[in-house]
């Protein structure tokens, strides 16, 4: 993995307690175009984390797409994870890239630059921003500005993930803005037609491409 991997749909799971349901539907965002995977889920413990992560960890490498693990370095490193991303109290970067040298890391950094500056020196490979809009799986969460983007891009150097509320209405003015990567969780799971959605969002992932 590198960082030129950091780019197009991020597909974040949903709390999905029913692993065959969840891998259905993180085969239907891979499907329509997900160029990466994050296993999330807020509400399990820790053994159904292990099933699911496991469980996902094959349907994401058929598709060749790195599978990261949201704020678990032990869980990412029993599986051997190709990514794992930490939030601000899911433990110590620097340590996260000792024990897992060769895994793609990110870091949300919210909508603070300063963070994102001590990411990059502790061996980040991303960072990540938000919520840009207001978002259903964070509704109290800090917005970030989209004047941010450019600040990371121009300062940081590292590929850039837009989180927070991210709809098709709204993509196109990040993407404009010039992030890399958007997460979408809501807008992509509760779609009648994941797949369709994911298709729509690559494509214009792939426009913002062409135009850039």
């Amino acid at each position: 993995m590198n960082r030129r991997a950091i780019s197009g749909l991020y597909a974040v799971t949903p709390d999905e307690a029913d692993t065959a349901r969840l891998c259905a539907l993180v085969s239907a965002a891979l499907a329509g175009g997900a160029q990466l995977v994050q296993y999330r889920n807020k509400t399990a413990g820790e053994t159904l984390r292990l099933e699911q992560a496991r469980a996902l960890l094959p349907i994401c490498a058929a598709a060749q797409v790195p599978l990261i693990i949201n704020d678990d370095t032990e869980l990412a490193a029993a599986i051997v994870a190709p990514g794992l991303h930490l939030g601000r109290d899911d433990g110590d970067v620097a340590a996260a890239r000792a024990r897992l040298p060769h895994a793609l890391l990110g870091v949300s950094c919210y909508g603070d630059i300063a963070r994102a500056v001590d990411a990059r020196k502790q061996g980040a490979d991303y960072v990540a921003f938000g919520s840009f809009f207001a978002s259903t799986t964070k509704p109290g969460a800090t917005r970030a500005p989209l004047a941010l983007v450019s600040e990371a891009k121009r300062t940081i150097a590292l590929p850039v993930v837009a989180i927070g509320g991210i709809t098709l209405d709204n993509a196109a003015e990040l993407l404009r803005a010039g992030v890399d990567a958007l997460a979408v969780i809501s807008a992509l799971f509760d779609a009648a037609d994941v797949a369709g959605a994911a298709r729509k969002f690559a494509a214009l992932c792939a426009r913002s491409d062409r135009l850039g």
